[in-house]
C-alpha cells in the first residue's frame, strides 16, 4: 500500500484532513497494478469530523481490533459480509460523547443504489454505528460496538467487544446478515484470544458462519443451499522484529456442510498454511 495522508490547520475551529491511498499489485498475473484504497478529504471540528470520498464504512470499521488475522488470507470476511469499502459516500464521526461513545454514520450517494445490471434494486445504503472504550486497547483496556449495515444488497447488524486483561486480549463478533433480494439470512460469529508471550503474540480464533455470505462460502459452494454451517479453526502468531518490520504465521481450517434438496452435502475442507513479512515505512 503506498499513498500519502495528513493534516492542516486552516483556523482555530477547523483542520483540514486528506487521504491518498492504493494498492500496488506488481508481482502477480494481474494487469491492474494500482487498486483504489481508502481516499478522502475531510474536515475535523468541535462538532465531529466529515469525510467525502472512498472509505470503509462505519459497519465495517466497527470490528476495530477484534479481527486478529486482518488483511490476511484468515480475515473475518471469509465467514461475514459487510466488510466494504466504497465510494461516493459521506461518513460522519461525532466527537466523544460524554466522554464515552462515538457516534458514526456512512451515507453513499444515489448512483451507488444499482445492482450488476444498473437497476435500482438496493435500498437506500447506509451504515451505523456507536463504539465505547479504544480500539487499539491503550486510553481504555476494552472496546465495544454496534453496527447496522444495508449497504450492498445485504441488511446486516453487528455487535463487537473486546478487551486486554494483562498479556491477554480475549474478543469476540455477533453478525446477523439478510438478503435483500431473497429469503437468505443467518448468524455468524467468532472468538479469538491472543497472548503475548515477551513480544510475540500467540493467537487462536474460532468461527461460525451459518448464513453464506462469507468468502469462504460463496467461493466453496457450486450451488446455493440452506442449512449453511461453516467451522473455522486458525492458530498463529506475529512478532515485530523491529518498528517498522513485522513477521507472522497462521494455519487456517475451513469446514462445513450445507443442504440442497433436502440432502446434506459437505462442503471442500479448506486447509491454509501462511508465512510473510509486512514492512511498514
Amino acid at each position: 500500500h503506498i499513498g500519502v495522508k495528513g493534516s492542516e490547520k486552516i483556523s482555530d475551529a477547523f483542520e483540514v484532513l486528506y487521504q491518498m491511498e492504493f494498492q500496488v499489485e506488481n508481482t502477480s498475473s494481474s494487469s491492474d497494478v494500482f487498486k483504489a484504497r481508502n481516499t478522502f478529504l475531510g474536515l475535523k471540528s468541535d462538532f465531529g469530523t466529515v469525510l467525502v470520498g472512498r472509505n470503509d464504512t462505519v459497519f465495517k470499521q466497527a470490528e476495530g481490533g477484534v479481527d486478529v488475522f486482518g488483511n490476511t488470507n484468515a480475515d473475518i470476511d471469509r465467514l461475514v459480509s459487510g466488510q466494504f469499502r466504497k465510494a461516493d459516500g459521506i461518513w460522519y464521526y461525532s466527537p466523544k460523547i460524554a466522554d464515552l461513545v462515538t457516534l458514526n454514520a456512512t451515507y453513499l450517494m444515489e448512483d451507488n443504489y444499482t445492482d450488476a445490471n444498473g437497476n435500482e434494486s438496493y435500498e437506500d445504503q447506509y451504515a451505523l454505528s456507536a463504539t465505547i472504550g479504544d480500539k487499539k486497547l491503550k486510553a481504555q483496556n476494552y472496546y465495544v460496538a454496534a453496527a447496522y449495515n444495508t449497504i450492498g444488497g445485504i441488511d446486516a447488524y453487528r455487535a463487537v467487544a473486546q478487551v486486554k486483561l494483562g498479556d491477554f486480549k480475549v474478543g469476540g463478533l455477533y453478525q446477523n446478515t439478510e438478503s435483500q433480494t431473497t429469503d437468505q439470512e443467518g448468524d455468524s460469529y467468532f472468538l479469538n484470544v491472543v497472548y503475548n508471550l515477551n513480544g510475540v503474540n500467540l493467537k487462536a480464533e474460532y468461527g461460525v458462519d451459518e448464513a453464506g455470505f462469507g468468502k469462504y462460502y460463496s467461493n466453496i459452494a457450486e450451488v446455493d443451499g440452506s442449512d449453511i454451517n461453516v467451522t473455522s479453526i486458525t492458530v498463529g502468531a506475529d512478532y515485530r522484529i523491529s518498528k517498522s518490520t513485522l513477521v507472522y504465521g497462521h494455519y487456517a481450517m475451513y469446514e462445513g456442510d450445507h443442504k440442497v434438496a433436502g440432502a446434506t452435502i459437505d462442503l471442500e475442507d479448506d486447509n491454509i498454511f501462511t508465512v510473510g513479512m509486512r514492512y511498514d515505512f
